[in-house]
């Protein structure tokens, strides 16, 4: 058995910059050891048969081993090397390792409005908690300087901390995404196909329609797969692509906003001004201008 952890503190300053983190660990549980470990804070140790229900969130790393969770939310599901699983406040939960297997975990807690956004709108949720990763040492290296970074306890060591908690659930988030999509290899190659005939095409009349049937697939089909895959439509990624372009012949190039906007294909110069301005926040000739 090894066990190495940290409890920390924070102040105002820290709530108020929306994340803050009080603890960060790692334990091994070797074959038959008892579960859980001793020697933790007030309100963390807890009975398996009864589960316990804390205060922050907390994000667990199983890499070697197998073992089982539950929530409220979540029946009885076993977790293997690899499975990233994720605690909420106030949501009842147990875990433990195989006794038969043990297990090699890495844990941090933390609260915070970053965090409550993710739940309010819809990245995170009670009903999701477990993530099929597979082993990744970038993973484990945020966990290992997050644990290092705790030690040191420098100057604004919590807004340090909360940086590599951020890296984590991004990281998280987007390896089991792209974990998924990637079980259909025929509809990665195509999105990426998809991209670059875009990104290749931005002053050309392409259509998204032609798109689709250059690639074979019906329009809707291939909307849906797309915004899947990149989380906008394919029609609003032409239109980003194109006003990023926009933005370079207004400051690398004498043409006029009326130019620039047959060029790049715009409906009109006003319909061109209004959709730069909807993105960038002012008119193009302001663009230009520096305004």
């Amino acid at each position: 058995m090894k066990q190495i952890c940290k409890y920390l503190v924070n102040n105002e300053r820290d709530a108020l910059w929306g994340l803050y983190i009080s603890t960060v660990g790692y334990e091994e549980i070797l074959q038959g050891e008892p579960y859980p470990t001793k020697g933790h804070a007030d309100g963390y140790y807890f009975d398996v048969n009864k589960g316990r229900i804390l205060n922050e969130y907390q994000l667990l790393y199983i890499t070697e081993g197998e073992g089982v969770f539950k929530s409220e939310h979540q029946k009885e599901t076993r977790i293997k090397e690899g499975d990233l699983f994720l605690l909420f406040p106030g949501e009842w939960h147990s875990y433990h390792p195989d006794k038969a297997k043990g297990w090699k975990s890495y844990w941090i807690g933390f609260k915070g409005r970053n965090i409550d956004d993710r739940i309010k709108y819809g990245f995170l949720s009670t009903e999701k908690p477990i993530y099929h990763v597979g082993f990744s040492s970038d993973i484990v290296r945020l966990y290992e300087n997050a644990y290092q970074t705790a030690l040191d306890e420098a100057a604004y060591f919590q807004q340090m901390l909360a940086g590599i908690v951020n890296h984590l659930v991004g990281l998280m988030y987007a390896l089991e995404r792209n974990r998924q999509l990637n079980k259909n290899r025929s509809h990665v190659d195509m999105i990426n196909k998809a991209r670059l005939r875009i990104r290749e095409s931005l002053e050309s009349e392409l259509t998204i329609q032609q798109v689709a049937d250059e690639l074979g697939v019906s329009y809707s089909n291939f909307r849906k797969l797309f915004k899947e895959f990149t989380g906008i439509s394919p029609s609003l990624y032409q239109q980003d692509l194109k006003l990023q372009r926009a933005k370079e012949l207004l400051t690398t190039t004498d043409m006029s906003i009326k130019e620039i906007a047959y060029q790049l294909n715009f409906e009109s110069p006003d319909y061109f001004s209004s959709k730069f301005r909807a993105k960038v926040g002012r008119k193009p000739s302001e663009f230009r201008n520096g305004v």
